[in-house]
């Protein structure tokens, strides 16, 4: 099978890095047709993909991993834009509870090791359920974001699922993103303005106190090494996802090779 690397992406990249969010938008639906969909963790910059694809009449699943130990909040927030959207939201979810986990494997999430266990069963498995069903996926990272997230690409493979990540936002500033909720009265989470400015499990999530990096609130329990679940793959060394297997004509559309396709 044809491969499709990381560094294949590096020119088209660097032409995508000027063009607008919704432009991508239209390049990812464009582009793969019924095989892509959003994926939204109901924070505020999935929430800006969700509603640009609503008022771009851009009609795709939108996929929602529900460890079974959110907030509540963030289900609501979940309700409230399939009915305000019309989105097709895919709620995927873990094979155990978290009793039946704790039951098999006791309290995981308590070190470090066993955090990167739990990630794994509750988000990242749900996902790996789904693998084949799309070949690419629209994600919401923001360099902006800072961290391993301060140069992530537009345009990422992701060797796990076997399918092309894309990142819309990956340019939009903090100042741009809130002119866009402001502007357009997006659907929030309310634990952000609750002192929440990433939210994830209630087990393992807690308010930012003013001048803390922005995902402080993340595994605080663990200390500042446990600040990201695995679930993206672009905050994993850029050695773990090097390529994805697509066939040739797929490969070929992507860079431009046969394709009249333009943005």
């Amino acid at each position: 099978m044809p491969r499709l690397t990381q560094v294949d992406l590096v020119e088209l990249n660097r032409a995508f890095d000027d063009r607008t969010p919704q432009e991508l938008l239209q390049w990812a639906l464009e582009m793969f047709g019924t095989r892509v969909a959003a994926m939204s963790s109901m924070q505020e910059s999935g929430n800006v993909i969700c509603h640009m694809m609503h008022v771009n009449s851009i009609e795709l699943p939108v996929l929602f991993v529900d460890t079974g130990v959110l907030f509540q909040e963030t289900l609501d927030t979940r309700d409230l834009l399939i009915k305000s959207y019309g989105l097709n939201i895919r709620t995927l979810r873990p094979v155990l509870t978290m009793q039946e986990q704790t039951e098999r494997h006791g309290v995981l999430y308590l070190s470090p090791e066993g955090q990167k266990e739990c990630c794994e069963m509750r988000k990242s498995a749900p996902l790996d359920a789904i693998k084949g069903e799309y070949e690419g996926l629209i994600t919401s990272l923001r360099r902006a974001d800072g961290g391993r997230r301060g140069v992530c690409p537009i345009l990422a493979v992701d060797p796990r699922l076997n399918l092309l990540r894309i990142n819309p936002l990956a340019n939009f500033s903090d100042e741009q993103l809130d002119r866009y909720i402001q502007q357009n009265a997006v659907v929030l989470n309310p634990l952000h303005k609750q002192g929440f400015s990433t939210i994830g499990c209630n087990r393992c999530t807690t308010p930012v106190l003013p001048g803390e990096p922005k995902r402080a609130g993340r595994w605080r329990h663990l200390g500042p090494w446990s600040v990201y679940c695995g679930i993206n793959p672009t905050d994993l060394d850029p050695e773990r996802s090097p390529s994805v297997d697509f066939h040739q004509e797929l490969i070929d559309r992507i860079l431009g090779r046969q394709t009249d396709f333009m943005i």
